[in-house]
This record gives structure tokens, sequence and C-alpha cells, in this order.
């Protein structure tokens, strides 16, 4: 069976791996007043984060439509038996369930679609993992199977600067929890049941980003290998920064830093940072 992998482009994975590796991308879309652009086709995220400076309002987000998505799997029944689709939570996007809409229209091909409930690169552990699989002639069914392994140990955290962008998209669940506090705190923020909610609140950025690092030092304690993803938002120094603090008290972890893209930066901000990680 020749199987092939594909997520959406909120996986954030650098175009030059996803060529590597052979790994099928949708794109989403952040949409500037009436100008829609595909992220990591026809906007970068460096340019995006410069545009948003410029424009008078937030853009607005869209999700790959069905047929767009079906029109993919055609091409992908060309030469593959199966594929195995990794997308954004469907707490916060549509993606994955159109995903499983388009399945219905295409014949010629086994789709298997999965719901990471993150997204970026925690997202993006899922997508190598499978690319690791394919290679070892794993199946479809084997590589789910590990998929909801990775799920149980999987974590990720993240601060954002100003809130503001995550109530108006409607992408923050719980936030009544931190009304009239907006100013004066920096929240962490998770997935719980495949949406964000509030984690913790946090008085200083120093802090709220002492206090991620500080859960992913908990894990690693444990002693089993841990691979984790330090995320910025047009924030590099920051997640470096943090990266190599750890690696200090870790120095065996296998680390990598990830970026928001357009989409995701649309609802977290600039400067927002994270981390993901899970156990091997």
């Amino acid at each position: 069976m020749k199987v092939a992998v594909m997520t959406d482009s909120t996986a954030y994975i650098p175009a030059d791996i996803r060529e590597e590796h052979h790994i099928h991308m949708v794109p989403l879309s952040v949409v500037f007043e009436d100008e829609s652009y595909q992220e990591e086709i026809d906007i970068t995220t460096e340019e995006f984060y410069q545009k948003v400076k410029e424009a008078e309002s937030l853009p607005k987000t869209s999700q790959p439509s069905i047929g767009y998505i079906a029109n993919k799997l055609e091409e992908l029944a060309k030469d593959y038996d199966a594929v195995v689709s990794i997308h954004i939570s469907s707490g916060i996007s549509g993606t994955y369930e159109a995903v499983r809409s388009a399945r219905q229209m295409v014949e010629g091909i086994d789709v298997y679609a999965y719901d990471s409930e993150l997204s970026a690169m925690g997202q993006g552990f899922y997508v190598l993992e499978a690319v690791e699989m394919v290679k070892e002639g794993k199946s479809p069914k084997e590589i789910i199977a590990r998929f909801d392994e990775i799920k149980q140990s999987i974590r990720a955290y993240f601060m954002v600067d100003d809130l503001s962008n995550l109530q108006r998209g409607g992408r923050l669940n719980g936030a009544q929890a931190l009304v009239g506090s907006v100013l004066q705190v920096k929240p962490i923020l998770h997935f719980v049941d495949k949406v964000i909610v509030p984690f913790e609140k946090i008085r200083t950025r120093k802090k709220a980003m002492s206090r991620i690092s500080g859960l992913l030092e908990e894990d690693a304690s444990k002693g089993k290998p841990i691979k984790a993803v330090f995320i910025h938002a047009n924030n590099e120094l920051a997640a470096a920064k943090m990266r190599d603090d750890f690696l200090e008290k870790y120095p065996s972890a296998d680390t990598s830093i990830g970026y928001f893209g357009p989409v995701i930066g649309t609802h977290l901000g600039e400067g927002s940072v994270g981390i993901c990680w899970y156990m091997k």
C-alpha cells in the first residue's frame, strides 16, 4: 500500500521539510479587507506580521473549501492508495470536518483524517511521526494508533500579550474568567477538549514564560525521552532563549524552534510564545 501524508498549513512545517518528506498540504487563508492570501503559499509569515502593522483592521481567517480538498484528494488518488491527513483542532476550525466531508466525494483512495486537537508544530509532531512510519512501511491504522499514543502525553501551553484577538475571533473559551483583567495579566492558555481555554493568570510576561518552561521541565525530569518545540509569533529570540535555557538543564532533549504563521498569528497576536512537547 502506498500511503500519502497530508496536513493543513497551520502545522507550519517549513516548505523545505515538506518537500523533502513529500508532505502534502492544504492551505488556510487570511483575508485583509477584500484580498485573500493562502498562508505558506501567497504570503510568508514575515510579510503577514508586517501587513498587520500597516492594516487598519485585523484580517479574517478562512478554511479551505470542501471542493478544494476534494480536488487535492483526487490528485493524490492517482499515485496513492491511502492518505493520512492531520489537521488543526476541530474545536477552533472546520478544516478537519471539511476533510471528512471531502473524502465522501472521492473514489480510489482511503482517507484517514485525524484531529490533532492542537495547532502549529504540536500538530506538526503528528505529521512528522507519520512520515517516518510511512517510510517503515506501517499501515494507516498503525499510524493512527501511534497518534493516539502520542496524544496521551502531548502538552501545549502558550502566552499571548493581548487577548483581544482571541476574544474577537471567538477562539477563546472561558474568556469571561479573564474579563476585567486583560491588561493586568499575561494569561497562559492551553487546549482542553479541542478548544483554547485559560490555564493560569500570571502577572508578568517574564513569569508567564518561566511558568510554561517549568511545566516542560516537570515532565523532562521524569527521565523519559522528550521532544519539544518552542514556538513564537514573530519573536524568535524569545523562543530561542527558552530553548537554550531548557537545553542547559536537559542537553539530550530533542528540541526545535517553530512559529505561529498567519492564521494562528491572527488569533494569538504578534509576540506570543508557547511550548509543545510529548514523551517519545
